[in-house]
């Protein structure tokens, strides 16, 4: 079970409000990290504490196909996005850099920037601030293997004999 504070920035959260361009030629991943959401939030990586969990209404993560965006906000310490619905290809680079992608419907309109939330994965529910409890989407075995591994890569050096 995850517990943390809720940052909620809405529907249509892009890549570049995620890590914007100008830092694309940054290598490492905590130098990512000190830039996430910089694009929507200038304060976000001042205020958010490990555990938080960023909310995302629908289509978050669209624009490029980079990984930049999901490594720098893995490497600020986020574990898990929650959002409506996810562009396609944010959601697949988030889980190979093993960054939690959950789609929750309607989250972004019962959640404020502040209240406090629960994840547990194990039963598929979020619970905001001890009193409302929502579904979230159940992920796929291969995804929570994922995770669980920390990431495609990883994943793939401690599979490959298995082949």
């Amino acid at each position: 079970m995850k517990t943390g504070k809720a940052w909620n920035y809405g529907d249509d959260i892009n890549t570049d409000f995620i890590l914007p361009g100008r830092y694309l030629e940054l290598t490492d991943p905590y130098k990512l990290a000190e830039h996430a959401m910089e694009g929507i939030d200038t304060n976000f990586t001042k205020n958010f504490k490990k555990g938080d969990v960023v909310i995302g209404g629908r289509n978050f993560g669209l624009g490029s196909s980079r990984e930049h965006a999901p490594i720098a906000l893995k490497y600020a310490g986020i574990e898990i996005v929650v959002a409506e619905s996810f562009a396609r290809i944010f959601y697949r680079n988030a889980f190979n850099v093993g960054l939690a992608a959950i789609e929750c419907p309607g989250i972004s309109k019962k959640i404020k920037t502040g209240d406090q939330i629960e994840i547990d994965l194990g039963i598929s529910e979020i619970t905001i601030n001890k009193k409302v409890k929502l579904k979230i989407k159940p992920l796929p075995t291969f995804m929570l293997t994922l995770l669980n591994e920390n990431g495609l890569v990883p994943y793939l050096r401690s599979h490959l004999n298995e082949w």
